[in-house]
Order: structure tokens, then sequence, then C-alpha cells
């Protein structure tokens, strides 16, 4: 088995029953010590070379979405990935917002803080009429900054973003509950302690 185990203050935050998802859990490797040494890495590309763990993700993910989505917004790059996959079952187009200067057309742009400066992420300023609803997408949530800027730049568009999904939450680094505070419903398949 590639991941950890899950421990019992993190289960409210994961969809489904407690162990539910632990078929996908199996399918994530754990790297110790990458980028950089205490950093433990969950490295989810062990789960998208698995055909049937990718779809039984993409599956799960959807089922979890309440009511009808106009868009499934990813966020570069892997966020791209499970984004495309959930749009086709939820009937939905798809929305990219990227690192700031990707884009070609006109673009808005929102900032957010890095542990050393800051960054921006961009979308196509037509991306979304005002009033469409937007279903957040990433493979992995942990501090949720990049998701928090990601809500800003959809909602400075006239956009109804209320929920997101990610495959993977770190829960000790607190960006579920940021997004929470934020005023959206945020659901994961599976969760990891530690970082």
């Amino acid at each position: 088995m590639f991941g950890a185990t899950l421990s019992t203050e993190t289960e409210a935050s994961v969809i489904g029953a407690p162990g539910a998802n632990d078929d996908l859990r199996a399918l994530i490797r754990t790297i110790p010590d990458f980028p950089k040494p205490g950093i433990m890495f969950r490295d989810i590309t062990t789960l998208l070379l698995d055909a049937r763990g990718f779809a039984l993700s993409i599956e799960r993910m959807a089922a979890s979405v309440e009511g009808k989505v106009d868009l499934v917004a990813g966020i570069e790059a892997r966020g791209f990935l499970f984004a495309a996959a959930l749009a086709a079952p939820l009937k939905a187009g798809v929305l990219l917002i990227r690192k700031d200067g990707k884009l070609p057309g006109a673009t808005i742009a929102e900032d957010y803080a890095l542990e050393y400066g800051t960054d921006r992420i961009a979308m196509h300023a037509d991306a979304c009429a005002p009033g469409a609803t937007v279903l957040l997408v990433d493979d992995l949530i942990a501090t949720g900054g990049t998701a928090r800027a990601a809500v800003r730049l959809l909602r400075k568009a006239g956009a109804v973003v209320t929920q997101a999904s990610f495959l993977v939450d770190l829960p000790e680094l607190g960006g579920a509950d940021a997004l929470r505070a934020d005023g959206i419903a945020v659901r994961s398949l599976v969760a990891f302690d530690g970082h």
C-alpha cells in the first residue's frame, strides 16, 4: 500500500463512510522528504496510471457534487485532468485557471501569497457569464492559497462558487478549513495526516 492511514479527526472531510475510499488511497504513493526534508509528498501519478482507480475517482467526485453546475474550473496543471474528466458526467464546460501569462486572450488575474513572495493566476475575462455556477477542482488541497485565489478570481468574474472537490486533502495544512471560511463546501476523496 502506497498511502498512510487516515486518523479519525480527518475522516469528517472525506466523501463517503470511513474507509470507503481505501482502494484509492492505496493507489497514491507517498514519497518522503520531497521536495525537501520533512515533507511527505502525496504522489497521485500512481493513481492516474491505474485506469480503474482514476475512473472511480471521477465517478465518486461527480457523485458528491450538489446541484447543477455550468462549469468545472480546474487549477493548473493536475486540476485540468480532473476538471475535464468531471465535466463530462456533469454535462458542464471546462474553465482553465492558469498561471498568469499563459492564456492568449484578454484575462483577469488574482494575486496570492506564497511562503516567500506572491504569485498570480488568471482566466480568460470572458470564460464565464455572470451568475454561472462553477465547481472548483484540483488534485490536492494543502494550504489553500491557490484555491482561495481561484475562488476570488471566479467571483470577480461574477461566478457563483459554493463548492470545491479534491482528490486529496492535507487537513493539517488548513486549506480546506480556509475555503470553508470563504463559504465553500469542500469535499475530498482521501485525507492524509502530516505534510
